[in-house]
């Protein structure tokens, strides 16, 4: 388990409304951001305080890994220099009893705060600028809860109705499709078939087929077993092109799509798999996959490649976006 600190005035009521939390991927002039970094890296289960006007008022638990979404439409003109683009990390939120003061401890915490990318001033205990999720310890975050309680027992349980990135995702897409239902400038078949598309139908599939022949992670080649499934996500192309390019596709067998659409598992142009390093192993193994010598960092080892066909170079660089922001590294 890891702990967090989030520095979110501009966008606690909305975040902690939503339960998540959202930020850009990349400064405004495009440059990394660690605490930007850090939405891909908390994990389900891992801690987090929330932190806004200069108090902690609220105890999250990260319920799913981080996924690309639009920026939410409740910040309105909030973050106004923010890119339309970032991670939504989801979070459950549960009150503290009683606020607490980061300033008024400054002097208890301040050895216990990271040298770097810390979310305080050591010197006076204010927010640092520009910090938004920073790694804390488990001694930080033992410090600041000490002096007020939470609902511990529903924050483990994260609550009945948390998010999750299939409630985001039907929810994103829902929106997609009602803008594409009311785009004038396509003509009636080609919006049909790019809503068909959104099921891996239609048009699409059979653009699709047309490029693959089986399953590439299984070797499942019968149809009635195989989904069409995006590569770049369907709710985040640009595209009518884009959604029904079958270059855009696998045919996967459900689980193979399932992991393949949270980002579980990736490829590699020459057709190498990636495995992401924090899905379960054991759970690997009991969908049936556990002919790999596994490494270190969630990859096969030296000698124990797991390759599939390489990718033709209309497919590389929708294997790129989905590398870059689908893959959980």
């Amino acid at each position: 388990m890891q702990f967090w600190w989030v520095n979110h005035n501009q966008t606690a009521r909305q975040e902690i409304d939503g339960q998540y939390l959202w930020s850009p991927k990349t400064e405004s002039n495009g440059a990394r951001s660690e605490f930007y970094n850090n939405m891909r890296r908390a994990s389900p289960g891992d801690l987090v305080l929330s932190y806004s006007s200069q108090a902690i008022r609220y105890v999250g638990r990260v319920t799913d890994f981080a996924f690309t979404a639009p920026k939410p439409e409740e910040f309105g003109t909030t973050g106004s220099n923010w890119s339309d683009e970032g991670w939504l990390l989801p979070v459950f939120w549960v009150p503290v009893s009683q606020v607490v003061s980061p300033k008024a401890m400054i002097d208890v915490l301040r050895p216990l705060l990271p040298t770097r990318y810390s979310p305080l001033n050591p010197g006076n205990g204010a927010g640092n600028q520009k910090a938004y999720l920073a790694e804390i310890s488990q001694d930080v975050f033992e410090v600041v809860t000490a002096s007020t309680t939470f609902d511990a027992i529903t924050l483990h349980r994260a609550g009945a109705n948390s998010l999750s990135f299939e409630v985001v995702n039907e929810l994103l897409e829902d929106v997609v499709e009602s803008r594409i239902a009311a785009d004038l400038t396509l003509d009636d078949t080609v919006r049909r078939s790019v809503i068909q598309a959104r099921r891996g139908q239609g048009k699409f599939r059979a653009n699709v087929e047309a490029i693959e022949r089986c399953c590439r992670l299984t070797g499942v080649s019968n149809p009635t077993l195989l989904i069409a499934s995006h590569i770049k996500p369907w709710r985040l192309c640009k595209t009518a092109g884009e959604r029904l390019d079958g270059a855009n596709g696998l045919l996967l067998t459900p689980d193979a799509d399932l992991l393949f659409d949270r980002g579980f598992i990736s490829f590699h142009d020459d057709g190498e798999v990636l495995v992401s390093p924090r899905v379960d192993r054991d759970d690997l193994k009991r969908l049936g996959l556990d002919h790999l010598n596994w490494g270190q960092a969630g990859f096969a080892d030296a000698g124990a490649v797991w390759r599939a066909d390489s990718f033709a170079p209309a497919q590389t660089r929708y294997m790129a976006e989905h590398r870059a922001n689908v893959f959980v590294a």
